[in-house]
């Protein structure tokens, strides 16, 4: 069996002021292509579909056009399940009238999950579709009041799972947690406030193939069988190093499954620059563009007027500055002496040490020295 395993694609993502739809459309676009040449059994979207319980209308429309091109034109079943981010029963909706359109959707935690089972020539998968829950939500529906954290909520759910397996059967779980181990980003949201929101990888261990949601690096978890696809584009700065992909799998008749990784080409990529603003107004090198979303890091020990607008001007996409510089933990202190009795050449220089922890040089020492020497003449000149 052949399957494509994705998740994570936040659709309404806003990234520091900006909305990505257009740029989600784009390398979703990208993403139905790639259904169409592999001719996969089913695709498995393991949850956070949505960046947000209530999402715009524009991500809606997006994950509804989507969807059906995947079903309708490549036809294609898709297993789709709620991550932390999502509306269980928003994205449940309907689920039971679209199951029948190939469309398996679980959104709230049943009590009984239903394996969705997908046929090959080697006979039936058993696809198990286990979206996000909390752990009082897994006491509630289980009444199981010793549940207390995500590892026991996982555990017990996985043991109810396992007794109605048939035997022998070829198992996928799709899936949406912490697994330990894990390497995490910054777009993560926590999936506790209090306690721990790992759980064991071990759980996972009775599946052939596991396919976990959350993490958004493309990661093993434990086991090679046990994996995180990773999200559909970068949605922090701290992914800047990461190369997304979604996963294309076989599953062979005794169950044993191999992946690769398949690159998905952004609209715009998101890099960070580190360096002098004048150097990095040179503009970009080969191969970078000047669209993509950018952090920029200025190293530059003076002051700069507006830097944004001259960064986009060169690179239009600019959304984070950072200046180290001014951020230096320094020791405020007075001046040496009686501060009455300094110039105005030495208390400048003094403040300067004050705030950059840095003493100015000659040249600098100068053109301020000239600076205030022009600022008498002028009134001296204009009280003539």
């Amino acid at each position: 069996m052949r399957f494509i395993h994705t998740s994570d694609w936040h659709l309404g993502r806003i990234f520091h002021g900006t909305h990505l739809t257009d740029d989600q459309a784009y390398i979703l676009e990208d993403f139905i292509k790639l259904v169409g040449y592999s001719k996969p059994d089913v695709v498995l979207i393991a949850g956070d579909v949505y960046d947000r319980a209530a999402p715009p209308a524009e991500a809606v429309n997006l994950l509804d056009d989507v969807l059906s091109r995947i079903l309708l034109d490549c036809r294609v079943q898709v297993v789709l399940i709620a991550g932390n981010h999502d509306s269980p029963e928003r994205v449940g909706f309907g689920a039971r009238l679209l199951s029948r359109q190939g469309l398996h959707i679980a959104g709230v935690l049943d009590k009984n999950i239903t394996p969705v089972e997908i046929y090959d020539a080697d006979g039936p998968v058993y696809i198990y579709p286990l979206p996000y829950a909390d752990p009082p939500v897994v006491r509630e529906k289980f009444m199981a009041k010793d549940i207390r954290d995500h590892n026991e909520a996982m555990a017990f759910i996985i043991n109810q799972l396992l007794s109605g397996i048939p035997s022998g059967a070829r198992m996928v779980l799709v899936g949406h947690a912490f697994v330990a181990g894990g390497e995490v980003s910054e777009s993560e949201r926590p999936l506790s406030i209090e306690g721990s929101g790992l759980v064991d990888p071990e759980h996972f261990f009775a599946f052939h193939y596991s396919a976990l949601g959350h993490l958004h690096r493309p990661q093993y978890a434990g086991r090679e069988n046990i994996r995180y696809s990773g999200s559909l584009m970068k949605y922090s700065f701290s992914e800047a190093g990461h190369r997304k992909s979604v996963t294309l799998a076989e599953m062979d008749r005794f169950g044993k499954t191999t992946v690769e990784e398949v690159y998905l080409t952004p609209r715009r990529d998101v890099r960070c620059l580190e360096g002098l603003l004048n150097d990095i107004l040179a503009g970009p090198r080969s191969g970078e563009s000047r669209d993509d979303y950018l952090k920029v890091t200025l190293t530059d020990s003076g002051a700069i007027l507006d830097a944004m607008s001259k960064l986009r001007s060169v690179y239009p996409n600019v959304l984070h500055i950072e200046r180290p510089f001014l951020a230096a933990d320094l020791e405020l202190r007075g001046p040496g002496g009686d501060h009455r009795g300094l110039s105005e050449v030495s208390l400048f220089s003094s403040f300067i040490e004050q705030v950059t922890g840095t003493t100015l040089s000659a040249e600098q020492l100068r053109v301020f020295s000239d600076t205030v020497e022009n600022l008498y003449r002028q009134e001296r000149e204009a009280n003539i």
